[in-house]
């Protein structure tokens, strides 16, 4: 069974290894199984996968509407729900962010109606909103703890500044952000001020929009519809020069008996008790494989060798395009 971990220091307690269900709506690698979605989150059940994230983005709506659906068929204390808001939406797409005080009590209403629950366990801010204070937007989250319709609040891709901002407005248990053997902006000075503060790391997109699995095509190759099709480190040198530092991840799984995925996720959990990861799937293969890798050990020979070879000056391409940088706070 899936061992827990901590994410801060207010009593929130989750799953070791999480599932992102974002892809399980069709937005980020192509069409999905919906049939299939849902069984892969009743499978992570079965595994002891207790702790699942969505967003209202996500669609948008329609993930928080299919988790809740199948959420209802089990107890509620047994499961931890984490959702986000702070989009606005024009025509069912993004169209910029909003963390208005009034906008928010808008956004987590919505989202407990789809989600069809009391409470919402986990509450983040998807996106800092520049327009408006963090503790305006922070103050509003706060007042859905006090009312009892969420436990627990964190941001998304938040600066070190925000968060500690916010930290003083109310307790912030996580932070989600991306983080992988390939893309490691958070070690200088987040992480380290999240350990200070006593708050935990939620790593998205942990496998590297599945580069470190192994199975991956070029960016061209990929249909417009599928996030990678403009994503910088899948397209042309760049790809040809991170399949080559990939190799020692590669070598060292071929050394175990695992998948190039399942080290990725080791080497996360490896990097301290205070890190879950959701890596996000639509498939129950993949799920089972995942989860699979909280039972790998890793020497600190391996994890050097990891930390060097995938060091980030050895990884090519920027993270996002331009255009997504824009909303990252950094």
């Amino acid at each position: 069974m899936m061992t827990t971990r901590k994410l801060g220091t207010q009593g929130l307690q989750v799953s070791a290894i999480g599932l992102g269900c974002w892809s399980m709506t069709g937005l980020a690698y192509g069409p999905a199984d919906e049939q299939e979605s849902e069984a892969t989150i009743r499978a992570a059940i079965e595994l002891g996968i207790n702790f699942f994230d969505t967003a209202e983005a996500y669609g948008p709506f329609t993930n928080e509407e299919m988790l809740g659906r199948v959420l209802k068929d089990f107890r509620r204390d047994e499961i931890v729900i984490a959702t986000k808001f702070g989009f606005r939406f024009e025509n069912g797409r993004i169209a910029g962010t909003d963390s208005r005080p009034e906008h928010v009590r808008e956004a987590v209403e919505g989202s407990l109606r789809r989600l069809d629950v009391d409470y919402i366990d986990l509450l983040y801010q998807h996106r800092v909103d520049f327009s408006v204070p963090i503790e305006e937007t922070v103050g509003a989250m706060s007042r859905f703890v006090h009312e009892g319709k969420v436990r627990f609040l964190g941001l998304s891709e938040a600066g070190e500044a925000t968060i500690r901002r916010a930290h003083q407005i109310h307790p912030i248990s996580a932070l989600q952000s991306e983080y992988s053997l390939w893309e490691r902006n958070l070690e200088p000075r987040i992480i380290p001020a999240l350990r200070e503060l006593g708050i935990g790391l939620v790593p998205f997109s942990p496998l590297g929009r599945g580069f470190l699995t192994g199975n991956v095509k070029r960016a061209e190759e990929y249909p417009e519809n599928d996030w990678r099709h403009t994503d910088p480190r899948f397209r042309g040198e760049n790809f040809d020069a991170n399949l080559k530092v990939f190799g020692v991840v590669r070598d060292i799984a071929a050394s175990k008996g695992a998948t190039t995925g399942q080290i990725a996720l080791a080497w996360i959990l490896h990097r301290g008790p205070d890190i879950v990861p959701i890596p996000g799937t639509t498939k129950r293969r993949h799920l089972e494989e995942n989860a699979g890798a909280a039972e790998i050990p890793l020497s600190p020979a391996e994890m050097e060798r990891l930390d060097n070879a995938l060091a980030p000056g050895m990884i090519s391409g920027e993270r996002y395009t331009e255009e997504r940088m824009r909303l990252i706070d950094r």
